[in-house]
This record gives C-alpha cells, sequence and structure tokens, in this order.
C-alpha cells in the first residue's frame, strides 16, 4: 500500500511539474517563435532536458549515485531548479504586462476586427496563426513584426511582438536573478555581527564570540574550495568560540571527506564544537561525527561542557529519532545548575519550545537557510518558528543563522548566506 500511495505521489507531482514546464514552454517557445525551425526546437530542447537532468541530480544525490555523476548532473540540473522557479514567476508577471502592452500598441495601430476575435476565441489551429503571422500589407514573412505602414503594426505581428518583448524580458530576468543568486553563494558568506545581553552571563565573559556557522551543505556541488572559504572567513573574525549548527554535508565520508579536510583549519580559543542537522541523517551520522572529531571539533550529542561564564549545551537533530538518535533534553540539560548561564545548539528552530522548557538562555540554530530562494521565506516562515535573526521566546532568546551554504541550487535570492558572530553581553558590565 505505501509504495502505492508513494508511486501516486511522484506521479501527480511529475505530472505537476510537467503542466509547469508546457505553460513556461508557451509562453517563452511556442508563442515567440514562427514553426518548428531552430529557434523553437533549441528552445524545446532546453525546457525537456532541463527537468529531465534536475530530476536525475535529486534521483543522483538521494539514490547514492557514484560521487562522479552526482558531480556531472548537479550542476545543470540543481542550477535548473532555481532557474525555473524564476522563469515561472517571471512569465507569470508578465501576464500582468501583456494586455498593457497590447493596449499601448493598439493606441498606435488598428484594433482587432470581429473576426480576428473569434479566431483566437475558439482556438485557431496554430499553422493558421502562423501562416498569417507577417504583416497583412504583404511584406516579406520572414521580416519579423516590422511596422509596415505609417509605424503600425497588424494584429498578428503585434501578437507576435508582445509575446517576444514579455518572453524575453522574462528569460533576462530570470538568468540574471538566478546568475547573481549564485555567485553570491559561490563568492562566500559575509559576516554578521549581532549582540545579545543575557541576564545570567557574569561580567567575566561579557563579550564572549560565537562564530556561528551552520547549512555549509558540502557535496556534489560546494565542495573543498567553498570549505575553504568558510574557513578562511570564520578565522578572519577570530572568535572565542565557533559552533557548526548542522547540515555541514550532503553525502558519504567516503565522498565529503577531502572536501571537509579545510575545517581542521578552524581555529578558537575555547574550542570548536558540532551538532548534527538533519541531512547528516541522510549521510552517515556515526560517521561523520568520527570524522568531524578527526578535524578538531567536538560534537555535543545530547551534552554540556561547562566554560567560564556559561555553559554551552548540544542536543541531536529531530532527524535522529529515526534511528534512535534523537534529541534529548533531559540529558543535555538536566541536572546543570539553573543559576548559570547556558548556551544551547541545536539545528532546527522549532526545538526552542524545548528549550525555553528547559531554562535556555540562548539557543543557536540554522536549518531554514532564511527561505534561501525567495518566496521560499514563505514557506520557511510556516514550517519555523523564527526564519532569521533574532528573536525571544520567554526568557529564552533564540538566533536563527541564513547558513553558508545553500542546499541544491548553489543559489540564494533574498536570502544571503551568512556566518555570524554572536557577541554574549552581561547585564552587570
Amino acid at each position: 500500500m505505501a509504495i502505492v500511495v508513494i508511486a501516486l505521489v511522484a506521479l501527480v507531482g511529475v505530472a505537476v511539474l510537467g503542466g509547469l514546464h508546457w505553460y513556461v514552454w508557451r509562453r517563452l517557445v511556442r508563442d515567440t517563435t514562427r514553426a518548428w525551425g531552430p529557434a523553437r526546437i533549441t528552445g524545446t530542447a532546453v525546457l525537456v532536458a532541463g527537468p529531465v537532468l534536475m530530476i536525475a541530480a535529486l534521483a543522483a544525490e538521494r539514490g547514492g549515485a557514484p560521487f562522479w555523476l552526482q558531480r556531472v548532473l548537479g550542476w545543470p540540473g540543481f542550477l535548473w531548479m532555481a532557474l525555473a522557479i524564476y522563469l515561472l514567476l517571471a512569465v507569470l508577471a508578465g501576464e500582468v504586462l501583456r494586455p498593457l502592452l497590447r493596449w499601448l500598441l493598439e493606441r498606435r495601430g488598428r484594433p482587432e476586427t470581429a473576426v480576428e476575435e473569434h479566431e483566437t476565441a475558439v482556438g485557431e489551429p496554430e499553422t493558421a496563426v502562423e501562416e498569417r503571422e507577417a504583416p497583412v500589407s504583404g511584406t516579406d514573412p520572414g521580416a519579423g513584426p516590422e511596422a509596415p505602414q505609417g509605424g503600425s503594426l497588424s494584429v498578428p505581428s503585434r501578437r507576435l511582438f508582445v509575446s517576444r518583448v514579455v518572453g524575453g524580458a522574462a528569460s533576462a530576468a530570470a538568468v540574471g536573478t538566478v546568475g547573481y543568486g549564485t555567485y553570491g553563494v559561490l563568492r562566500g558568506p559575509g559576516v554578521k555581527r549581532v549582540t545579545v545581553p543575557l541576564a545570567k552571563l557574569p561580567r567575566s565573559a561579557h563579550g564572549f564570540r560565537i562564530a556561528v556557522v551552520s547549512d555549509i551543505h558540502l557535496g556534489p556541488v560546494l565542495g573543498r574550495g567553498f570549505a575553504q572559504k568558510v574557513v578562511d572567513t570564520i578565522n578572519s573574525t577570530q572568535p572565542d568560540l565557533i559552533a557548526v549548527v548542522g547540515d555541514l554535508v550532503d553525502g558519504s565520508v567516503k565522498n565529503l571527506g577531502p572536501a571537509a579536510a579545510p575545517l581542521a583549519q578552524l581555529r578558537a580559543r575555547h574550542g570548536n564544537f558540532f551538532v548534527t542537522g538533519n541531512h547528516e541523517y541522510f549521510s552517515g551520522a556515526e560517521q561523520w561525527l568520527e570524522e568531524v572529531r578527526t578535524l578538531g571539533i567536538h560534537p555535543l550529542e545530547n551534552a554540556r561542557t561547562e566554560l567560564a561564564g556559561f555553559d554551552l549545551a548540544g542536543v541531536n537533530d529531530l532527524q535522529g529519532e529515526s534511528e534512535g538518535q534523537g534529541p534529548d533534553f533531559g540529558k543535555a540539560l538536566g541536572d546543570r545548575d539553573t543559576t548559570r548561564a547556558c548556551v544551547l545548539l541545536a539545528h532546527q528552530p522549532v526545538q526552542i519550545h524545548e528549550a525555553v522548557k528547559h531554562g535556555v538562555d540562548l539557543q543557536l540554530s540554522g536549518h531554514t537557510h532564511g527561505g534561501q530562494l525567495w518566496p521560499g521565506n514563505f514557506v520557511a516562515a510556516a514550517a519555523n518558528p523564527t526564519v532569521a535573526g533574532l528573536e525571544r521566546y520567554g526568557d529564552t532568546e533564540l538566533y536563527v543563522s541564513r547558513g553558508a551554504g545553500a542546499w541544491g541550487p548553489p543559489t540564494r535570492v533574498g536570502a544571503p548566506s551568512d556566518i555570524t558572530v554572536v557577541e554574549l553581553a552581561s547585564k552587570q558590565a
């Protein structure tokens, strides 16, 4: 029964994906070209190959395909995922502009005749429209939407002209958005600084700086070079402590061990700490916990360590429950001295509710990517109490990082990547 349900869900998903791509093809390819010439064939090939590569890239990553194949499919497949989103959004926006542009052109030329309106309404065969898409003045059919007389356009030429203008603008906007968003990820995360006052923090710990990095997502697309940029950025802040709050990798130690090797260069006076994210449990969490230890990073597996001035605790990600390794707040926090300030590392913001119950002063999280691709922030907001930034819940502060890397497309739009330096402030200072 479960297999049948999965198959039906997959079938519906493919149907929806196909329908959306057909709509984009219709607006960007069919409506802007004359018959099956080179332009239409090329556009069709792109809009067929794109989703095929996207599905193949997802299947290769999730299915554990050979790593070389994941890398070959990853770049075009995942980039198409982002491009398809913004092509669709741009084409939808074009539907608003299309009638306005046609109205402006109609003011320059003659209005549509009743016959032409009737033919459009009843769905005139595409070939018939294409035969009529030359200007009615008898100019060369291959001349495109040129103005035949007095600068006016005939109705079929006007329709083609509007489709090309709107389609070209939509394509340029989508490609530009994805290109800039990809450049933003590949150049490496920026540094954000936040000060968090804690009532229980002693004066001796005032100004303690924690470099928070989450969601690096090393994998088939973001590799060793990206990891080195992250490490260099963190070290440049000269933090007192480094907190890696989950989703370090998307793949096995065998495939990504060399990519993660630069993490051994992380430097902080009071050490480097790590908690699992949901993606670690898709990638072999036990192996990665051992690997980060060899890199000089201390995993906090439902555990706590006492530092001068406050307690630092960490809990496993919720995904660990599928392997009997879920979060255990009682184990991490149950027997601590509650007069001391406590900072908790927990990958998902939704864990804040347990943190409040256990008297945590500050929780540091990631997971949301800040939405990563607008309007994904609205989706993230529906599933998380905080998408990005600092918010207070009861007596507990929650800080959510947008993350350093990206999952799927190496692209961010409206949610720039960051490494955050959280400076703790004592109210007694």
